[in-house]
């Protein structure tokens, strides 16, 4: 077993000073430690019928698609807006200061979809909401929120409105 917390670098005033941002390059860089995470992000799903694994960009798409595969599910990249070169569904959110956008391809959910969303980490968890609101505007069933990391002391998880939600680790 690798101690994936062990592996996570800290960086202090990154961002902006007063933040602590959890680097998981580290991890990713680890071919051990990597597959201790995808394997562990993937082991409460692995009966659960996944269709597909949608991935939030663009941290999250590190860790979503080798889920995916993991699982024997298709990948659905959600996007900040323009990055996608056909017809989209598109999400409004707001952030502190102003507004934001996610989109995916209007045929990336088919009938019967069962999707689980994966990223890196959950803050505030407003862009966990919006994604959710956008598979859910398309059809999609989702199942659950997943993340390798949760900063328990923003309560994120609240934001996702009763969706079953999974973190790997948990900093309060």
């Amino acid at each position: 077993m690798t101690d994936l917390r062990a592996l996570i670098r800290d960086i202090p005033d990154y961002p902006k000073p007063g933040i602590l941002f959890y680097d998981i390059t580290p991890v990713l860089g680890h071919p051990i430690g990597f597959t201790h995470l995808i394997e562990r992000m993937a082991d409460p799903f692995r009966d659960a019928g996944v269709t597909k694994v949608a991935g939030i960009e663009a941290r999250g798409f590190t860790v979503a698609a080798p889920v995916a595969t993991e699982l024997e599910a298709g990948f659905i990249p959600i996007r900040k807006p323009g990055k996608l070169p056909y017809q989209v569904h598109r999400r409004e959110y707001s952030l502190e200061y102003g507004t934001d956008a996610l989109e995916m391809h209007t045929d990336a959910i088919q009938p019967g979809d069962r999707v689980l969303v994966v990223d890196d980490v959950i803050a505030t968890g407003g862009t966990a909401a919006a994604a959710l609101a956008l598979l859910g505007e398309a059809g999609a069933e989702v199942l659950a929120v997943s993340v390798f990391i949760e900063l328990g002391f923003l309560n994120g998880a609240d934001a996702l409105e009763g969706v079953p939600f999974h973190a790997l680790l948990t900093y309060d």
